[in-house]
């Protein structure tokens, strides 16, 4: 059975404080680590008030001093939006105070609105990401052990070999992770439309690399798992009003679920289709649609997120998606 992890926006519910979304992200990430997830990774984004995880690598630390044993590490850290040697230094620093649990996952996207992109003083041009490829190689360079004559190291970082993915929900990710013989996420949990095409291009035009040898997929996937399907469907209504409110350009803190949505109908039709990588219901319900995006897919391990509104719910979606492994393991052993 492949593994199952978390990745976590650190999701502030209206009325609440990042404060609270950081001791909550806390607490979530030492349950998921008892129930056996893999990894739990942190998301980068910017000027959105229902998303606390903008200090990605400060976060990450957070999370990593309070756990033992899981991965922790960026889904991810958007590159364009920082100088490579800087992250590197950050996770270097990470992977010195946690060694071998740190994850570097890098996206191409600026994780914001184009207003805040020039707040984080990217070039004027907006053209950071046609550089991504050589901000990935120059990263690359600096985890490696420094060669003969190099005069710029990152200190800590250089010879640490941090595990570095690339993340992406288009084509060109999958074919730079292919090319470079790296593990690659798909973030199927809010663009799943290319989600097939991607792996199909990544494993075919894999090379093995240092890093990896064979290809190796996640896909992420929304979790919302409740002991019935009548509550699961309602606490879906959270992250369906947060796509809602930031397509109509008013974004918010996270809301509280409904029980009816108030939107038209060409808007519902937009948030299913953006939305349609998940697992909403009860457990049996919740266990079939999982079973299905693994056939589909083949991945080799299932990212799971979930932005419910109130925290004990949030917890027992994770902690029915480890009973829900902990199942399937056992009904596919001899």
């Amino acid at each position: 059975m492949i593994p199952f992890s978390v990745l976590d926006l650190c999701p502030v519910p209206l009325g609440q404080t990042p404060a609270d979304a950081f001791a909550h992200s806390l607490d979530l990430a030492q349950h998921v680590e008892r129930w056996g997830y893999k990894r739990f990774w942190l998301a980068e984004h910017h000027n959105m008030p229902g998303i606390a995880s903008a200090a990605t690598a400060v976060v990450i630390g957070h999370i990593a001093g309070g756990t033992k044993t899981i991965r922790v590490g960026s889904g991810g850290v958007m590159l364009p939006n920082h100088a490579p040697l800087v992250i590197a230094e950050q996770f270097g620093t990470l992977a010195s105070l946690y060694p071998d649990r740190i994850d570097l996952g890098l996206g191409r996207a600026p994780g914001t609105d184009q207003t805040t992109m020039r707040a984080l003083r990217r070039d004027q041009l907006g053209d950071s990401g046609d550089r991504f490829p050589e901000d990935v190689a120059e990263l690359q360079r600096y985890f490696a052990e420094p060669a003969p004559g190099q005069r710029v190291r990152a200190v800590p970082g250089a010879g640490l070999d941090v595990p570095i993915w690339l993340l992406g929900s288009s084509l060109f990710s999958a074919q730079l992770a292919a090319s470079l013989g790296l593990p690659f996420a798909f973030a199927s949990h809010f663009a799943p439309d290319l989600l097939l095409r991607a792996l199909d291009v990544y494993r075919a035009q894999f090379r093995p690399s240092a890093a990896l040898a064979k290809p190796y997929a996640m896909v992420g996937v929304n979790l919302f798992a409740a002991d019935t399907d009548a509550e699961g469907q309602r606490l879906f209504t959270s992250l369906q009003q947060q796509f809602l409110l930031r397509r109509r350009g008013t974004p918010g803190q996270l809301r509280p679920p409904v029980d009816r949505l108030d939107a038209a109908d060409f808007e519902l039709a937009d948030v299913q289709h953006s939305l349609a990588c998940s697992a909403v219901g009860g457990p049996d319900t919740v266990r079939a649609a999982l079973e299905s995006i693994i056939a589909q897919t083949q991945a080799d391990e299932l990212i799971l997120t979930a932005q419910i509104y109130d925290h004990a719910a949030r917890l027992r979606s994770f902690e029915i998606g480890a009973q829900l492994h902990e199942a399937m393991q056992a009904s596919r052993e001899p």
